[in-house]
């Protein structure tokens, strides 16, 4: 026969292994801070059941309240976590008002005034508080735009545990099986320690699943940046051009794409090594961030070459920041002095039209005949292709048409 003294050294050992678990994430991904109040709720949580499984060898209440206090405390470090998680800022304030007013409250009603039924139902109200707070944005399920199906279980299982110590503080008050304390022996409560056990777990798998998805989406990040430079890298700007073309012949909304190669570059390689091609590469990228727009994508995509995707703009608003890209990196090159390295830029421009579709590959064949039409006039300046030619099968030999360069 199952006894309640048994189910608590249950609750301590999964605890244990929780913060086990926990402590490996938090150590290998130190950056992870969420891992960090997981990790200790984990372990406040095998403390207070620990501690309360003292109260079956003593006749003092003291085990319960330092339980008590510890679970609650854990209730909070978990909705801790949960709020770094979605990079939001915590208060252990909060938190320490929460368990400190709990304490006080279970305190008064073990010392001062004894009733089972009000210590159940402040420490059901400290334990589902902290949950309570969370649930919006675990119910949200959604992490920089992605969805988290980890999340959603965590909130799931969350409410279901809000529901028990509603049921258990409803039927501390009124009485309804028995004291209806965890410290009793009866078969409802092995019931719902047994719940709770069980929930307690699917809880932390649910956190589980958040962090491995969350540890996915970021490998995956960096498959799409460019080392050196922290931008876009080539595979990162065809599935923003694919999404974009596909976007634009949905709407017939058009937007604009820049491809650039810095001039010389070659030269600076030679002459200064690899180290100040590289220095040089990283300095223009920070100077033409400075004159991009919100929503626009910077992304190198090999060598000295990168290209601007520009949303809902036409070829007129692409030249215009092709033109400050120029103007900066001529006013950069002005200030050089010494050592320092002058960076100048050919930049071609291209619009999406009907005739491109769902093809990025002809606006970037587009874009580069621009940047070619740009290099031929003298290199340091930019080139738009006027899109007026339809382009069609053969558009490779139509693209050499209709070019325009700008000073």
């Amino acid at each position: 026969m199952l006894s309640i003294l048994t189910l608590w050294m249950v609750f301590v050992v999964n605890f244990l292994a929780l913060g086990l678990i926990w402590a490996y994430v938090m150590a290998s991904y130190p950056s992870f801070e969420a891992a960090r109040f997981w990790t200790g709720s984990a372990f406040a949580g095998a403390g207070g059941a620990a501690v309360a499984t003292l109260r079956f060898f003593t006749d003092s209440l003291v085990p319960l309240l330092g339980a008590g206090t510890l679970l609650i405390f854990a209730a909070c470090l978990a909705a801790m976590g949960i709020k770094r998680f979605y990079d939001q800022p915590v208060s252990w304030r909060a938190c320490a008002l929460i368990s400190g007013l709990s304490f006080a409250s279970l305190t008064f009603f073990i010392v001062g005034y004894d009733s089972v039924s009000m210590r159940i139902f402040i420490y059901s109200l400290g334990q589902a508080l902290p949950l309570a707070l969370t649930l919006k944005l675990l119910l949200s399920g959604r992490q920089d735009h992605r969805k988290n199906p980890g999340a959603r279980l965590a909130g799931g299982v969350a409410i279901i545990i809000i529901a028990i110590y509603v049921v258990r503080a409803v039927g501390g008050l009124f009485h309804i099986g028995g004291d209806f304390t965890f410290a009793q022996s009866n078969p409802l409560q092995w019931v719902l320690v047994l719940a709770l056990i069980f929930l307690a777990m699917a809880w932390n798998f649910g956190f589980l699943l958040m962090a491995i998805d969350r540890l996915r989406n970021e490998v995956a990040d960096l498959a799409l940046l460019d080392d050196l430079t922290g931008v876009g890298n080539r595979r990162h700007l065809l599935q923003r051009l694919t999404e974009e073309c596909a976007r634009s012949e949905r709407s017939g909304a058009p937007f604009a794409l820049l491809v650039i190669d810095l001039d010389g570059f070659k030269a600076i390689n030679d002459t200064h090594g690899h180290a100040a091609g590289d220095a040089c590469l990283q300095h223009f990228t920070l100077m033409t961030q400075t004159r991009l727009r919100p929503g626009d994508m910077l992304a190198r995509t090999g060598g000295d070459e990168f290209c601007v995707v520009l949303p809902a703009s036409t070829l007129r608003e692409g030249a215009m920041i092709a033109r400050r890209i120029l103007d900066v990196c001529r006013d950069d090159a002005k200030a050089c002095v010494g050592p320092d390295i002058p960076v100048g830029v050919s930049i071609g421009v291209a619009q999406w039209t009907p005739e491109i579709g769902a093809f990025p590959d002809r606006l970037m064949a587009a874009a580069d005949h621009a940047l070619y039409a740009a290099k031929k006039d003298g290199k340091n300046r930019h080139a738009v292709y006027d899109p007026s030619p339809p382009l069609a099968p053969g558009y490779e030999a139509v693209l050499e048409q209709a070019m325009r360069a700008h000073a």
